[in-house]
């Protein structure tokens, strides 16, 4: 069928029931209750369907029934591949339920991050996965106020307002560095991040655990921040290290997450050092290219996919009136390579 000037337009329930001969109702109850209607009907009408090339408007239906079968994820950094992980394991889960998946980034942006949820809101989505800038941060109970369902992933909140889905990062940090001190390493440097992420500290203070545990001197462990958990930061860090007198220099180095910990690792091979032998580096996250690195990389495995899997069963779920908020708490683990076994 043709609109204006010959182009093509859309059929109309209108035109399948013109051509199928029945009313308007008749079309409606086969698109959302076809057992109301006969079968010899029904039949008519899909066939009417067929040679119109009518396409359902899922998205209106979905507005006048004042939500829709969407969630959102809002990921914090899209190029991390941990978030993109996290990622399929929603796209998995909701693609069990027969939903549809809406991916924004807020690119570790508070503002954006606000941004992205007042559209999602205005779309009505069924429900919103959100790893945060701030999990404190009143636009999240904002949301909560408008009535649309949020979990929070990879991070925690102070209350039990929210789903939660994350990973015991303190006891992440007592991992690594058990590690490291079970090797022989007495002079440690955490390569740390922003101070303002959660993550980061907890790491720390699980560090500081280990460490205080091994009776080791608390200057001994020596931390040194970065602007973000970036490849770049991590080269950075390594530059940084290379510049300490030798006596006092780490001889290992936890990282806040992976792509710090290959960056460094690039910084240390490339100045013509050795991994482990000049530098031993554990990680974090446990991503892809952790093993496939030019020394493999030794890190804390967080169980990605089953982050994003559970997260989105918990919105999934909050559709049952009976629903109560769980806060779940994986656990890591670390993984030995080569950057720290010789």
């Amino acid at each position: 069928m043709s609109g204006i000037g010959g182009t093509p337009r859309s059929s109309s329930v209108k035109d399948v029931a013109a051509l199928a001969g029945v009313s308007l109702g008749t079309v409606s109850n086969v698109l959302n209750r076809p057992e109301r209607v006969s079968a010899g009907t029904r039949q008519r009408v899909e066939q009417a369907m067929a040679e119109l090339g009518f396409v359902r408007n899922e998205f209106a239906r979905q507005l006048r029934m004042g939500t829709s079968s969407t969630l959102a994820y809002v990921m914090l950094d899209a190029t991390n591949p941990f978030f993109t992980d996290v990622a399929q394991g929603i796209e998995l889960a909701a693609e069990k339920a027969n939903v549809s998946l809406f991916i924004c980034n807020s690119n570790n942006s508070g503002t954006r991050e606000e941004s992205h949820l007042g559209h999602l809101m205005q779309q009505r989505v069924q429900g919103i996965l959100l790893t945060p800038v701030d999990p404190e941060a009143e636009t999240i109970d904002l949301v909560a106020e408008r009535g649309v369902p949020l979990v929070i992933v990879d991070r925690t909140r102070n209350d039990t307002r929210f789903c939660s889905v994350a990973v015991d990062d303190v006891l992440g940090g007592r991992l690594a560095l058990e590690h490291l001190v079970d090797l022989g390493h007495r002079r440690v440097a955490y390569i740390a991040g922003p101070d303002s992420l959660g993550q980061v500290r907890d790491r720390l203070a699980g560090a500081r655990e280990a460490w205080a545990a091994a009776g080791l001197p608390a200057e001994d462990l020596v931390v040194l921040p970065t602007a973000s958990l970036t490849v770049a930061a991590g080269r950075g860090a390594g530059e940084r290290l290379a510049g300490m007198p030798a006596r006092t220099r780490p001889t290992a180095a936890f990282c806040g997450n992976d792509l710090v910990a290959l960056g460094l690792l690039q910084q240390v091979i490339g100045s013509g050092r050795s991994v482990p032998g000049d530098l031993a580096i554990v990680g974090y996250d446990d991503i892809e290219f952790a093993a496939a690195a030019a020394v493999p990389l030794t890190s804390v495995s967080q169980p990605r996919q089953e982050l994003g899997r559970t997260a989105a069963e918990l919105l999934l779920a909050e559709a049952d009136p009976g629903h109560t908020h769980r806060q779940v708490l994986f656990r890591p683990e670390l993984v030995a390579r080569g950057s720290t076994l010789r």
